[in-house]
């Protein structure tokens, strides 16, 4: 377990080193996350009782404490929320709409191409 969450720290290590180092816009943990992936890729994908695996299932089922830090920086920065909540309200429901609206075009896009595949099969 301790070589799967060196090998998790490595990869986010190398991500925030990566994002200072170039100046990318990305959170260095997602940048560290897309090496993880190359990784797996490349050395085949970790077995369910793999290292990484081994070292992610604690994580995974105590996922809901790392909200705890995103709480706590919305009550510190609840002034600021305060006074910019419409340009904030307006960003949250846009972006939650247009996700809607593309993952509905998305499956009506998919049900007529495998429609379309049955069709040809008979």
């Amino acid at each position: 377990m301790i070589l799967g969450l060196v090998a998790i720290l490595l990869c986010q290590l190398a991500g925030e080193f990566v994002v200072r180092l170039l100046g990318l816009p990305l959170p260095g943990p997602v940048v560290g996350m897309m090496f993880m992936l190359a990784i797996l890729l490349i050395r085949g994908a970790d077995s369910r009782r793999g290292r990484i695996a081994t070292a992610a299932a604690p994580l995974l089922k105590h996922l809901q404490l790392l909200f705890v830090p995103a709480g706590v920086g919305i009550v510190v920065l609840l002034s600021e929320l305060r006074d910019d909540w419409l340009p904030i309200s307006l960003g949250l429901w846009g972006s939650w709409l247009v996700g809607l609206l593309v993952t509905g075009w998305v499956v009506t896009v998919l049900i007529k191409v495998f429609e379309g595949r049955r069709g040809e099969g008979s």
